[in-house]
């Protein structure tokens, strides 16, 4: 395993999947690397999850990625992983300010590797990068060559992580750095926020304590769901053994309505509780499917889909029942 790994977004969703991960990896006695997060507030991360604190393979570092001057000079890293910007504070940032936190904040790191002795380096991408998946695509391949429109704004997020994935092949080329993108899709699990715009993780906060599950579209669109345990351990092995200058799609290849979806959420957490489908059509996204081919992932890396979806929306209610969002 890695000595020394400089973690990014190590506080956000992928994150604390990374963390959890670790310790559980740390409690069955496996030897881990020596780990560094980069967070804003690492006071604030500590005191909110307890469950991270006295690890001895774990420092937090005080920085920011839009700051070059603030990550961890004068320190050798054999590896980064970097998870920051993900999808959940998107609505929080103006477009622009979203598209420079991806694109500037994987070139600072990627920056920032060169310097410091990095040998390989995982960005977490976004199956966004594609754009709508076509109708006649069941589950959308690496080479397929689809983009999001780069003239509608609402794009950024998609755009952005096209553009960080060409600095990384970039920085390939001219600095030898090895890269390895991993494109993300969907994910349950108990850091999911269930006040977001995750639709699973409303369904299961609508189970929990609302009077109905709410779809709020039609119900038509198809989506699949990685547990984010599953999603560490993937995300681990593309750092140490996915082949350079290659995306590999992260994700589970089984889709299933979001109108099922509902109903299966509502039968594990809340049989009999009625589940209302308002019936707007999806206009906003157009993203009516949105599933990734995972053959390559399987082929190369002998990675799987190891935890049933049932289970995974049970855990993920369990983690969650006792903290009801807002109260």
């Amino acid at each position: 395993m890695h000595d020394r790994l400089l973690l990014t977004g190590g506080t956000g969703f992928f994150g604390r999947a990374l963390l959890r991960h670790w310790v559980t990896q740390s409690a069955q006695g496996v030897v881990l690397p020596q780990v560094t997060v980069l967070t804003r507030a690492p006071k604030q991360f500590q005191n909110r999850y307890r469950e991270f604190r006295d690890q001895p393979w774990l420092t937090l570092h005080a920085g920011d990625i839009l700051e070059p001057q603030s990550l961890p000079q004068g320190r050798s890293f054999t590896h980064v992983l970097h998870a920051a910007a993900d999808s959940t504070l998107g609505s929080r940032l103006g477009h622009l300010q979203r598209y420079d936190q991806i694109v500037q904040g994987t070139r600072n790191l990627l920056e920032f590797s060169v310097r410091n002795g990095v040998t390989r380096f995982l960005l977490t991408s976004s199956g966004g990068v594609y754009g709508p998946q076509p109708a006649a695509m069941e589950r959308i391949p690496e080479d397929y060559p689809g983009m999001p429109d780069p003239l509608n704004p609402a794009n950024t997020y998609g755009v952005a992580k096209r553009v960080a994935e060409h600095l990384c092949a970039l920085y390939q080329e001219a600095r030898g750095l090895d890269v390895v993108i991993a494109r993300c899709f969907a994910f349950v699990g108990q850091d999911l926020p269930l006040d977001a715009h995750f639709a699973i993780g409303n369904f299961i906060r609508d189970a929990l304590w609302a009077e109905e599950v709410t779809v709020a579209g039609d119900g038509t669109p198809l989506r699949s769901y990685l547990d984010q345990r599953d999603l560490a351990a993937w995300l681990l092995a593309l750092l140490a053994n996915g082949r350079a200058g290659r995306a590999y799609n992260v994700g589970s290849d089984v889709a299933i309505s979001i109108a099922d979806l509902a109903h299966l959420v509502r039968d594990l957490l809340a049989p009999g509780k009625p589940v209302q489908v308002l019936g707007r059509a999806e206009t906003t996204t157009g993203r009516n499917r949105y599933i990734p081919d995972i053959g390559r992932a399987r082929s190369e890396l002998g990675l799987e889909v190891s935890i049933p979806l049932g289970d995974s929306i049970l855990e993920t209610a369990a983690a969650n029942s006792a903290a009801r969002p807002g109260h």
